[in-house]
């Protein structure tokens, strides 16, 4: 069954990858261009004019990559973040399966991916958001990295914290497991934002709209993501689970002799 629900991972993250792809491509592109050309500004404007300076800024036809062949390379890269993911996540749903959340395994893949998407996603973006080309400081990636890193580990921690706290509250009242549930998730995670430090390296002058659109365009490209890979996940699972009813119903008993 593992191997069944791997490929099926495999799969529908490939599929869930290219439809991200393809909204990133609409929507978060023109941000990143937009960037792009508020970051040769600014370097034509410190170059006074000097070629070299301004090539190395390029990132149009002349860069080692072109824009051209970076937007075709979009949905590669969204396309292995999927099959990644999907590997990962029919793993762990393996996992799951009768022993946490829901019996049904379409709804067990629509709050699995759910919860994936509040902790791996949300949670890192609320206090480290994407940023485009042009904002940030490359003397401090390895640090901006390193918190992100942190604060992803700090959502997992958290969603395992509450996923232990609704099972050990016994009470025949199931809003006593949820807010309990929701208070053990919220605690570390308000505590990791309160403390770890803040990261602000937008240089002054950057378009401040541009800026919230390209963050929005990339929350976006992974909460269509998750959402298309839990909803094809949730409906292959229980189109796969109705046929192993079917066939089940259809065996006839040998009758005694």
């Amino acid at each position: 069954m593992v191997r069944i629900l791997l490929v099926r991972g495999l799969l529908v993250g490939l599929l869930a990858g290219i439809v991200a792809g393809g909204f990133a491509f609409v929507f978060g592109e023109p941000q990143v261009d937009g960037a792009i050309a508020v970051e040769e500004a600014a370097a034509s404007e410190h170059s006074h004019g000097a070629d070299e300076a301004a090539a190395s800024h390029d990132h149009g036809e002349e860069a080692v990559v072109s824009r051209p062949v970076q937007k075709a390379g979009l949905f590669l890269a969204t396309g292995l973040y999927g099959l990644a993911v999907g590997g990962v996540f029919a793993l762990v749903f393996a996992g799951l399966r009768g022993r946490v959340g829901p019996r049904s395994d379409g709804r067990l893949a629509l709050a699995a991916a759910g919860t994936a998407f509040t902790a791996v996603v949300l949670v890192p973006f609320l206090k480290y958001p994407a940023n485009p080309p042009a904002v940030g400081d490359p003397d401090t990636i390895n640090g901006r990295t390193l918190l992100y890193v942190v604060i992803v580990l700090v959502g997992l921690a958290a969603t395992a914290i509450a996923i232990a706290t609704a099972r050990r509250i016994v009470s025949a009242n199931p809003w006593v497991r949820w807010v309990s549930a929701a208070g053990g998730f919220l605690v570390p995670v308000v505590a990791a934002w309160v403390l770890l430090p803040a990261v602000d390296e937008v240089p002054d002058g950057f378009p401040a709209t541009l800026l919230w659109e390209f963050r929005l365009a990339s929350l976006g490209t992974q909460l269509v993501f998750w959402a298309a890979f839990g909803v094809l996940f949730g409906w292959v699972s229980d189109r796969a689970a109705a046929r192993g009813a079917a066939s089940s119903a259809r065996v006839v008993p040998a009758s005694p002799s």
